[in-house]
């Protein structure tokens, strides 16, 4: 338990930080939704093909802000899963990072959802976490 919305928490456009076995430790962005972690990815990245390999993610989503002494961590393990990628999500997740209006994004983003993901290879990695703790370790300033 802990005294902060998780949901609230992840539904911010954060960066998170995600861990395979290797190990390996990636930056990206995520969608939270449905109690998962969605992580868009692709033959570009070689994060679908170690998730094939071993499925076990560790992923760590937080804050820490000096200048308040606002600290929060989130940190999700499981096993994960490459799944097809959809329009209606993946706009969603770039929303939350780009904002509403898709004229002002950069190319390669509204390609995403404008291309065919089969022949483009763009694919979810999607992590439902069997374990997630939540913690708020702010302090005063």
């Amino acid at each position: 338990m802990t005294d902060f919305d998780v949901d609230a928490f992840l539904a911010r456009p954060l960066t998170a930080r995600v861990a395979t076995d290797g190990p390996t430790v990636r930056p990206t962005w995520y969608l939270w939704e449905d109690g998962a972690f969605w992580i868009l990815s692709g033959p570009w990245s070689r994060l679908p093909d170690r998730v094939r390999a071993s499925p076990r993610l560790a992923v760590t989503v937080d804050v820490c802000d000096l200048g308040t002494g606002l600290v929060r961590q989130v940190i999700a393990r499981g096993a994960a899963s490459v799944l097809p990628f959809d329009v209606p999500r993946g706009r969603r997740k770039l929303v939350r990072y780009l904002g509403e209006d898709e004229r002002r994004w950069d190319e390669r983003f509204r390609a995403y959802l404008r291309d065919d993901p089969a022949e483009r290879g763009t694919v979810w990695v999607r992590l439902a976490p069997g374990w997630l703790k939540a913690r708020d370790l702010s302090y005063r300033v």
